[in-house]
Parts: structure tokens; sequence; C-alpha cells
């Protein structure tokens, strides 16, 4: 845990807790919400043709829509939680890595 307290630049246990904390309410939270929407466009399997690679490619797509939600969502729980510094660099930093960086300049 020093490692990653010493990475991230956490200084006790209690924020690095509540970053944890973090984490696990975006990505249940993420699905939860995008849910809806998924259903309003129409992303459901039933929707897709009855192939081999049909679960393949729902989840494929579904996991690619869910990832804005999760994006935007990391950095409201971030702040409801204190710690909006911390998730606004590793937002950034994470999707500089992605190649979306210029979304930062």
């Amino acid at each position: 845990m020093e490692k990653l307290k010493e990475r991230w630049g956490i200084t006790n246990n209690f924020q690095l807790l509540v970053i944890f904390i973090v984490f696990a309410i975006t990505g249940s939270s993420s699905v939860f919400v995008a849910k809806p929407f998924l259903n309003l466009i129409g992303l459901q399997l039933d929707n897709f043709p009855d192939t081999w690679w049909r679960g393949l490619l729902y989840w494929t797509l579904r996991i690619l829509l869910i990832f804005p939600f999760y994006q935007i969502l990391l950095v409201i729980f971030g702040w409801l939680f204190g710690q909006f510094k911390f998730f606004w660099a590793f937002e950034k930093k994470m999707l500089s890595r992605m190649g979306l960086g210029f979304l930062f300049k």
C-alpha cells in the first residue's frame, strides 16, 4: 500500500480508503445509470441477429457506451467525496494515455 500511496501522492490511509470507495461506487453506478440509456437507443441482446458473434458484439458495444458514463461519474463522485483534485488528474492522465489528451488542451 505504501508504494501506491507514494505513486498517487496520498498522505494517509483514510484518503486511500475514500479513493477506493469512489472507484467502487463509480463502477456500479455507471452500469446502473447507463442501462436506461442503452435501452433507449435499442442496445439489447434481443436486437442482434442470432449468430455466434451476437454476444461478443453486444458486450463490446455495451462496454464502449458505458465508458463515457464512467468517466463523468468518476469525477462527480470524486468531487462529492472531496477528492476532485486527485480524480481530475487521474482522469486527464488516463485519457491522455488513451490518445484523448487533446480534450484537455
